[in-house]
């Protein structure tokens, strides 16, 4: 019996990949092993979006290789379909696919293992981005209490800094009834209670590759809060575009469903001139009105942000609207990413390059101003009671931690009992590394 190891860079949406691609690998009788377990064939699902997807790719082909000097290391994911040649030049990597045939990787790679002259020199096997023009579902597994569910992929947006449309295609989904029938298989297992809606452009559910729509995000999070099995209790939407955020869906989530009052909504800078030269699809006055819609509804909604910094042309002046504009938000915490040149992307042409050490300190003033904003949520919340799912892992205090609807983590002594359990508790105290110490309620 073949033995075959994952090991996943980047987003949500690659971790539910990687789980069913492994899926698929073990109904054709192969063997999963950990990654330190020297497995015979290493798939790395990649990243392109944040900086060094060399570097890091290099860094894990070296330690699978090292576990197991005679493993056959495969790549696939976003560097894959844009760099395969690179790839292929890295020591110790038997095998590039792309984002059109990664989905029949267990295919690939059982005739890669045929083949005995597959050691020669890598396989690379990729095909214009146009081929990938069918979805595929995907859902992560071997969590005891979330599952991250893909609903969509590809983007047919074409901001200026981004290669995703280059790396994964147009945007395409499933349909409402295949999610359902998901949701039914996670259920099913007996141990997942949240389930994560992820997608690379998420509110663009039910837009197929040809253009046309039959379905819509806001249809489809309706029916999952009527007709999803019980097992399932929680919901979250993992990341939406702001324009792409109805009223109808902010309003599904105020209404107390099964939809988590927790947003993540990208922004990518405060200032509108520099959201025009990303070429985004709204202006800070469209994105402040989603957010006072979501706090007036709901107070207590957790609300993420992503922000890039340094962009080209971004001025001193630029920057701090961004720190002002966010700063003035009611939003819970920020994801901080310095701006990195991609091949191939029209903001590489733009003119007025910051430099490193501008970026790297405007991304230090951002993420202290999350971690502010983090904490007086967290703050404003104590004192409250919350309910918390709460993970299996053990942290080095002895302590079990889960998430709170609105994604407030918090800690509590280990119980057994609790594991995989959504809990009522007391939110109590604040720690200095921003975990939040609860005790269970007392349920009359």
């Amino acid at each position: 019996m073949s033995s075959i190891a994952f090991y996943t860079l980047g987003c949500k949406l690659n971790f539910s990949e990687s789980s069913a691609l492994a899926r698929s690998f073990e109904t054709r009788g192969w063997a999963r092993k950990a990654f330190h377990e020297g497995a015979d064939v290493v798939v790395v699902n990649t990243c392109s979006v944040t900086d060094h997807a060399d570097r890091k790719c290099k860094k894990v082909v070296q330690e699978a290789r090292r576990h197991n000097p005679a493993a056959r290391v495969v790549i696939v994911g976003c560097y894959a379909q844009l760099k395969p040649q690179e790839i292929a030049t890295i020591p110790g990597v038997s095998a590039v696919f792309g984002a059109a045939e990664k989905f029949d990787l267990a295919h690939h790679v059982e005739a890669l293992l045929a083949n005995p002259a597959a050691d020669a020199a890598p396989l690379v096997l990729t095909s214009p981005i146009a081929h990938a023009n069918t979805f595929v579902p995907a859902y992560s597994s071997g969590d005891r209490t979330r599952t991250f569910l893909k609903v969509q992929d590809g983007c047919d947006y074409s901001c200026s800094f981004c290669t995703i449309p280059l790396a994964r295609g147009k945007s395409r989904s499933g349909d409402i009834a295949g999610v359902l029938a998901q949701v039914e298989e996670i259920a099913a297992s007996g141990t997942v209670q949240e389930i994560v809606l992820t997608g690379v452009n998420l509110g663009d559910f039910g837009l197929d590759s040809d253009g046309t729509r039959q379905e819509t995000f806001t249809q489809l999070a309706h029916r999952l809060a009527a007709d999803a099995p019980a097992p399932i209790q929680r919901f979250r939407i993992s990341s939406i575009e702001p324009n792409l955020l109805t009223d109808e869906v902010i309003d599904l989530v105020a209404s107390g469903t099964r939809f988590m009052p927790h947003f993540h909504i990208p922004l990518q800078s405060g200032s509108d001139r520099i959201l025009r030269l990303m070429r985004r699809r709204y202006l800070t006055k469209l994105y402040s009105d989603r957010i006072t819609r979501i706090k007036t509804l709901m107070p207590h909604c957790g609300i993420g942000v992503d922000v890039i910094v340094g962009f080209p042309g971004e001025t001193d002046a630029d920057f701090r609207e961004t720190h002002d504009f966010l700063a003035a938000l009611p939003v819970t915490y920020l994801h901080v990413f310095p701006y990195s040149e991609r091949a191939n992307t029209l903001a590489a042409e733009l003119p007025g390059r910051v430099p490193e050490r501008i970026r790297s300190q405007r991304t230090e003033q951002l993420r202290n101003l999350s971690e502010r904003k983090r904490r007086d949520f967290a703050e404003s919340r104590l004192g409250t009671t919350a309910r918390v799912l709460f993970e299996a892992e053990v942290n080095a205090a002895g302590q079990l931690e889960g998430y709170t609807e609105n994604y407030i983590r918090v800690a509590l002594p280990y119980d057994p009992l609790l594991v995989g359990e959504i809990r009522e508790v007391s939110l109590t105290e604040l720690t200095a590394g921003g975990l939040v110490l609860a005790e269970e309620a007392i349920v009359a």
